[in-house]
């Protein structure tokens, strides 16, 4: 393999080496943990971001474009939605919204269940638009509940859009919003995990992810909505302890939410959480997913797909956690199997591939195969991957 054909975490740690920097050393330089520029150098982590390529290159003095490589452009010129987020990002700048009619509040209530289903559609081109009108009229009906989730949507999307800090953001405002009551602040603390593991803080995630959970799953008599939170937490808590490296805890906070999920013969998700057995299995995925463990990953995906809940999920769900099996054909070197699950995932929630940074990277891998695998260049072409 040239030079030029070289995955950019492998040209990463080329440049780490003849810049005569140890991983911690880069680790330290770029203030993230040397699992990550591991996971980073691996493949296991994709960088899905302009601004961390560009943090990368400058502390390895290289121009961003010699790791990208000759034939791909910055992530950040993706297909999708981008300029709606200007709109969102100034939408949570306004502090002086007025005092909303209480007969609204009603009205309110439908649209943020209308929005709520709309990302699950993963029609996020449609929910960049509602999305600031959403927030200054939740903002101004002073309705916590209605707030929470307002901004745990608008946090889930811009993590979507490969604005994670931005979806910190709004997270943080949630937990805010939700004060002392523990299911709207344990709602708030999932969308500040997905946050922060957008941003690569895995450990962060993992702290406060696992408090959160504990302090739900441990009280009696929670009804079943709530134990979903619960159970949703221990999920992201296992994702940011594989993040982490640490396996043995991520198996341990899967087997506990596997045992929340046991008490569920279906419910109507309350709090837009999917959390049942198969969100357990898919977790189990993902975690493998981000430990390397690409085999396990790939022996787990064809077990759960045979599995007639599975087809239940909201297509948001199934186009993202595709993305995510894509990513473990790469770790096996199965390109056709890797290009598979993309299809699949563009059939499901084609805004899940053609708008999110993190699948535009895994399409541009499975892309660099000679000759690309089936229905991969037209993707690529999608995403404008090719000129």
């Amino acid at each position: 393999m040239t030079g030029d054909e070289l995955p950019i975490g492998r040209r990463v740690a080329r440049w780490r080496v003849r810049r005569s920097m140890t991983q911690q050393m880069l680790a330290d330089r770029v203030r993230r943990s040397k699992s990550w520029v591991d996971k980073v150098e691996r493949g296991v982590r994709t960088l899905d971001r302009y601004s961390v390529i560009q943090e990368l290159a400058a502390v390895l003095r290289v121009d961003p474009e010699v790791l990208l490589g000759p034939d791909r452009p910055p992530p950040s010129a993706t297909a999708g939605p981008l300029d709606g987020v200007d709109g969102i990002r100034a939408a949570l700048a306004r502090y002086d919204i007025p005092q909303a009619p209480a007969q609204e509040v009603d009205e309110l209530r439908r649209q943020v269940g209308h929005a709520w289903l709309t990302y699950q559609h993963a029609h996020y081109a449609q929910l960049v638009r509602v999305l600031p009108g959403l927030l200054d009229a939740a903002q101004g009906a002073r309705s916590p509940e209605l707030l929470v989730q307002a901004y745990r949507i608008c946090s889930s999307v811009l993590v979507k859009l490969g604005e994670p800090d931005l979806g910190w953001l709004a997270a943080d405002r949630a937990m805010a919003v939700a004060g002392d009551d523990p299911v709207l602040a344990a709602t708030a603390a999932v969308s500040v995990g997905q946050a922060l593991r957008g941003l690569g803080r895995d450990r962060l995630a993992l702290a406060v992810t696992a408090a959160a959970a504990d302090r739900m799953v441990n009280a009696l008599r929670r009804p079943v909505g709530e134990l979903a939170v619960g159970g949703t937490l221990l999920l992201q808590a296992a994702l940011a302890a594989a993040g982490c490296g640490e396996g043995g805890r991520a198996e341990a906070l899967t087997v506990r939410a596997a045992g929340v999920a046991e008490v569920f013969k279906g419910y109507d998700d309350p709090h837009r959480n999917c959390f049942g057995p198969v969100a357990v299995e898919l977790a189990r995925v993902v975690v493998a997913v981000e430990l390397g463990d690409g085999r396990e990953a790939v022996q787990r995906h064809v077990a759960m797909l045979r599995r007639e809940a599975w087809r239940r999920l909201p297509a948001e769900y199934r186009g993202a956690y595709l993305v995510d099996a894509a990513r473990a054909y790469l770790q096996v070197g199965d390109l056709r199997g890797a290009a598979r699950a993309l299809v699949d995932a563009d059939s499901a929630a084609p805004a899940e591939v053609r708008c999110r940074p993190l699948a535009r990277t895994v399409i541009a891998e499975v892309a660099r195969g000679h000759p690309a695998p089936a229905g991969v260049a037209r993707l690529a072409t999608l995403v404008g991957l090719t000129r």
